[in-house]
């Protein structure tokens, strides 16, 4: 499909996709350092946390820095960085779901992640 045939509506759905997985992992990740929104550690799948050679603080720190580079990445190459976003919040899902917590939260990132997906095939013909 040319470039110039793209309709309006479509395009501006692109940007609205790409921009909220530029906003929304950077401001997680920094909320990692921060505790604004939320206890963050708490999120982490006790199982995972005991296996850890570290605080699962520190995990949560690395955790932050991920998200922040990802949102960065979508921001620069959205075809990329919505696929890394999307794997990241199907990963994080997985992990609430094994660990049988926070169900909604799991629900809420596997549609993020189709979100994410589904900007990353838009990024193939909007750009």
């Amino acid at each position: 499909m040319e470039h110039t045939l793209l309709s309006p509506t479509l395009r501006s759905t692109f940007r609205l996709l790409k921009y909220t997985f530029v906003v929304v992992p950077v401001v997680a990740g920094a909320d990692k350092f921060l505790h604004l929104l939320t206890d963050w550690d708490k999120y982490l799948n006790p199982a995972m946390a005991s296996m850890l050679p570290f605080q699962p603080h520190t995990f949560m720190m690395i955790v932050g820095v991920i998200e922040v580079i990802a949102g960065i990445l979508v921001l620069l190459r959205p075809r990329i960085g919505g696929l890394v976003v999307a794997g990241w919040l199907t990963s994080i899902a997985v992990t609430l779901l094994a660990g049988g917590m926070y169900l909604d939260v799991a629900v809420r990132d596997l549609v993020m992640a189709i979100s994410a997906f589904s900007m990353a095939q838009l990024a193939k013909i909007t750009e």
